[in-house]
């Protein structure tokens, strides 16, 4: 299938591509030996309130959470 990408740099993904993708609204998009690749991302709402709820209750600190996100980050 032939997509043509604007001036403002926006592909439209044809139909028959998106149809089989349900509910699919962001994708991670990167490149490998010359290829587009595009994956499908699920976003999911978050409560920071609870969040930061939690991690006072488990005790962790800013430190914690730095170096987690760092790790997770690496991988």
């Amino acid at each position: 299938m032939l997509a043509k990408l604007t001036v403002k740099n926006q592909i439209t993904i044809p139909k028959k591509i998106i149809s089989q993708l349900q509910d699919v609204k962001y994708f991670d998009v990167d490149i490998k030996d010359g290829f587009v690749l595009l994956k499908p991302v699920k976003v999911v709402e978050a409560d920071l309130q609870g969040i930061r709820a939690k991690i006072k209750k488990l005790g962790l600190s800013e430190d914690c959470v730095a170096e987690a996100v760092s790790w997770a980050r690496s991988r």
